[in-house]
């Protein structure tokens, strides 16, 4: 028998999420972001419940390939790019749209002998300070494309660093604003919590990324809130029960003693199937977990194919019941706190080795 730990998507999920945020941006087109594999939900799986949306939006080539392989004809925007003068034969090859971000970019396109035009996306730093160009550089680095026989079209983006926070996206906007006054030609600002937060910023395009997933892009607003539903549920069960006298240790390094005695349940997971091993760690109250669908917690480290759950709440628990790690009934968002991370994480974690539940 394999281990009992599987993961289970619900796609459906991912459709009505996609509804969700083209409620909140019904003027907007919408580029599903696809990233990571689908934030480790499964490129292919991902890409055919998001069939709805305009266009995918992703970083690498190879998945770019996969889904044109499959069959999908939507746009596909590569948030990152080109990274050498080849990449743009397959860009062309493929009709994808790639962002340009830098000034060796624009060196390469102008060196790149291409059959036909290519859309593209040009990037605006207005205060992330990771890619794009400030301020009046963006105008010259418009002008330089605009003036290329190898660009069909442009379209004018940002990346916001605080929509989720307190700082909030005026400031941001108001750089864009002014660093795009009297371009032509669409824009694209909103990622998930501008989405749901900024209406003034969604724009002709959007990119949706966490929350087609089902989890909350805000620390202080549940996903079920916001009226979405978790995809990924992580499941398995309990394969011992011990009995622990008052200060008794269990897992390495002894980091949780048992303040009475108490029954903990040893579940088919750890940090191997992809869940933090530092949960308890950062947390002395441990991480949630749901056994036998009651609510309780984690306790001790978590090993490499291990964790611990405290059966206090649970008294009828017994080997073979069944834990749900994050998901349906319990939020990945909260485990992810409890863990010093976020969803994002968890989510992209995921090892290979789980298997999925169909």
């Amino acid at each position: 028998m394999p281990r009992p730990i599987r993961v289970h998507f619900d796609t459906a999920a991912l459709a009505r999420n996609l509804q969700v945020a083209r409620a909140h941006a019904p003027h907007s087109k919408v580029w599903a972001v696809v990233k990571a594999n689908a934030y480790g939900h499964g490129l292919a799986r991902a890409a055919e419940a998001l069939r709805a949306a305009d266009g995918f939006a992703m970083l690498d080539l190879n998945e770019a390939a996969r889904l044109r392989e499959a069959g999908f004809a939507h746009p596909i925007l590569l948030l990152e790019g080109f990274f050498e003068p080849r990449d743009l034969e397959a860009i062309e090859a493929m009709h994808l749209t790639p962002v340009v971000h830098s000034a060796e970019q624009i060196a390469m396109l102008e060196g790149a002998a291409l059959k036909r035009p290519i859309d593209l996306y040009l990037k605006c730093n207005t205060g992330m300070n990771r890619l794009g160009f400030v301020g009046s550089a963006l105008n010259a680095a418009h002008a330089r494309l605009k003036a290329m026989k190898q660009v069909k079209s442009i379209t004018l983006m940002t990346h916001f660093a605080d929509a989720d926070g307190p700082t909030g996206v005026t400031g941001q906007l108001a750089e864009f604003e002014a660093a795009t006054r009297g371009l032509p030609g669409p824009r694209s600002l909103a990622n998930s919590a501008a989405i749901l937060r900024y209406p003034e910023g969604h724009a002709d395009w959007v990119r949706p990324g966490i929350l087609l997933y089902g989890a909350s892009p805000f620390p202080e607003q549940s996903a079920d809130a916001l009226g979405l539903a978790p995809v990924m549920t992580l499941r398995s069960q309990l394969i011992s029960i011990q009995t622990l006298k008052k200060g008794q240790g269990i897992g390495y390094g002894y980091i949780y003693r048992a303040e009475r005695e108490m029954r903990v349940g040893v579940v088919a997971c750890g940090y191997a199937d992809g869940y933090p091993r530092h949960a308890a760690g950062i947390n002395a109250a441990g991480a949630p977990i749901l056994v036998d669908g009651v609510r309780t917690r984690t306790v001790g480290r978590v090993a490499m194919d291990m964790l611990y759950a405290d059966l206090t709440p649970v008294p009828q628990a017994r080997v073979g019941s069944a834990v749900t790690l994050w998901g349906e009934g319990l939020s990945a968002d909260e485990v992810a706190a409890a863990s010093g991370t976020v969803s994002y994480e968890l989510f992209c974690a995921l090892a290979a080795r789980v298997p999925v539940e169909e």
